[in-house]
Formats: C-alpha cells, sequence, structure tokens
C-alpha cells in the first residue's frame, strides 16, 4: 500500500448485528452533496439462490457509481454476511476497477456474494442501449450467416 493520505483510503466497515451491515465509500447522499451524479443499483438477498437455501433473504447488496461510468463511489451490504462481502466493492474501490469487472470474474456457485455479483450484471445490463443492442443483433446474424455456409 505504501505511503497514502488516511483519506486516500478505502476503509469498509461492518456492524455485527444480525443481519450484519457494511459499508464503504460515499453514500448516495454523500456523493450528491459533493456534487457527484451517481446511479445505484440494488440486488435484493431473496434473488439471490444461496440467500433462499439458507433461509437469509432479509438485506440487499447496493452499489453507487458515477454517472455514465461504472466507477464505483460506495457500496452498502446488509446480509448475514455482509463484513464478508463487502471486500469485492473495496478492491473495485481501491483499484479503480469498474463495476462491470465483477462479470468478467468467476465466482463458486451458490454463495451469497453472487449479490455483489448481480449488481455488476445490472450494470453491464444499463450499457446496452438500443443502437449497441441492433448492432450486436447484426453482428450475429452476419457471424451464423459465415457459419453455416
Amino acid at each position: 500500500m505504501g505511503r497514502q493520505k488516511a483519506s486516500a483510503l478505502n476503509i469498509p466497515w461492518c456492524t455485527h448485528t444480525d443481519p450484519q451491515i457494511a459499508h464503504v465509500g460515499l453514500a448516495a447522499a454523500q456523493a450528491e452533496a459533493a456534487g457527484l451524479a451517481v446511479t445505484t443499483f440494488v440486488q435484493p438477498l431473496h434473488e439471490v439462490d444461496r440467500a433462499v437455501l439458507d433461509g437469509e433473504t432479509a438485506g440487499f447488496a447496493q452499489v453507487h457509481v458515477k454517472q455514465g461510468t461504472g466507477t464505483c463511489v460506495g457500496a452498502t451490504i446488509v446480509a448475514r454476511h455482509a463484513g464478508e462481502m463487502i471486500g469485492l466493492y473495496t478492491t473495485l474501490m481501491t483499484h479503480k476497477l469498474g463495476l462491470g469487472a465483477l462479470t468478467r470474474v468467476i465466482q463458486p456457485y451458490p454463495t451469497q456474494a453472487e449479490a455483489v455479483r448481480k449488481t455488476g450484471d445490472a450494470y453491464n445490463r444499463i450499457r446496452l442501449t438500443p443502437f449497441v443492442k441492433k448492432l450486436m443483433a447484426r453482428w450475429f446474424a452476419w457471424q451464423r450467416g459465415r457459419l453455416a455456409k
């Protein structure tokens, strides 16, 4: 890590209640107060297979990214194992990786950390604009035609 100002560090915290509450970076209100427009992605745990299997569906993973980019500025997780999951967002912020980087990493399945990965999936879905979608459809059709020959 070397020498850095404490204000430049991304220091996560966790309150060990049941469920746990873990956070890193800015909350949405703090970002807006600083003049930073953010987009927020929320993944409820009742849509995460492992949370359903464990009967631990109360909670969510929430991440704030700079509007128009995938740069994470803050995240909150409310879940039984939130303290173990917040490190994924902390890593993205520390290494200045975009939220989409989560979708390029293969994670064990099923785990409750899937909630974090699913926020990356949600980010990637908004990046597929109608123009890009049309362009991709044409490219895939061209590829199918080429392979059929």
